[in-house]
């Protein structure tokens, strides 16, 4: 049996400092374990988030030798050397030790309108074709572990979430904008408060994406195209204006619910 080093930050947002744990180690042992190996046996007073230790609740988000992963998903001998390095995740507001606050990511949600179907399909089953509910389907795989938010240059860096709705959201839109049963034009949201312009294709976002969800090419680019199309396109805005295309109707961005689970759903 193998002991590693296990350097965890410790402290709140007035201040911390790095704590050294003596972890024994065993076949498959992933970083949550090492965790909750000290919480149970050392020091009960270490926070962090999870829940399922699946991969699939994205609740143990954390920087793992300065790179955003999650704790469940990385193994011990995955990591570089005998002491591996836990971080909190660095965009958000620090709680205690590894538990960030990422409430704000629920509140940009908020202000995204749901699903709203076409009259003539509103309250039936929804007949789609396989190439439209793959596409979407890749979108309903996040887990927001928020991972891209993290390293999100525009959040992290410049912290414009003043701005920039960041590229979690920009997955949520794209499930909606680009679903062939949805009514509503989100592109004037997109060009303005969810400031899609702001992004600047880096993929860094795509790069850390646990789900190996395409952010950038598949969401963010497309909906990048479609507010040019709309905004800067002269051929287009003069087909709309003649009739030969028509214009969904934009969404109503002041009577969004401001229930978040109803817009989970």
């Amino acid at each position: 049996m193998e002991t590693i080093t296990l350097r965890l930050f410790r402290g709140d947002a007035t201040g911390g400092k790095m704590v050294d744990y003596q972890v024994k180690t065993f076949p498959n042992m992933v970083v949550l374990d090492a965790v909750h190996q000290i919480q149970a046996e050392q020091d009960s007073s270490v926070a962090c988030r999870w829940n399922c230790k699946a991969a699939k609740c994205g609740s143990c988000s954390a920087e793992i030798d300065g790179k955003p992963a999650l704790m469940c998903k990385t193994q011990v001998h995955e990591c570089a050397g005998s002491t591996i390095t836990v971080t909190p995740i660095r965009t958000f507001p620090l709680i205690k030790d590894l538990v960030t606050d990422v409430s704000w990511n629920y509140r940009m949600a908020a202000k995204i309108p749901p699903l709203t179907p076409r009259a003539d399909v509103a309250g039936k089953p929804f007949n789609m074709q396989q190439i439209d509910v793959d596409r979407v389907q890749e979108f309903r795989k996040c887990i927001e572990c928020f991972l891209c938010q993290n390293v999100c240059h525009v959040l992290r860096e410049h912290e414009r979430t003043d701005a920039f709705f960041g590229p979690r959201q920009m997955v949520r839109i794209a499930s909606l904008e680009m679903h062939p049963m949805d009514n509503l034009n989100r592109r004037e949201q997109l060009r303005g408060e969810a400031g899609v312009g702001f992004c600047n294709i880096t993929k860094c976002c795509t790069e850390v994406c646990p789900e190996s969800i395409h952010i950038t090419d598949n969401a963010i680019i497309p909906l990048k195209e479609r507010v040019v199309d709309d905004y800067f396109d002269p051929v287009r805005k003069g087909l709309v204006a003649i009739g030969l295309i028509k214009k969904r109707k934009k969404a109503p961005l002041d009577s969004v619910p401001n229930d978040v689970t109803k817009i989970m759903r």
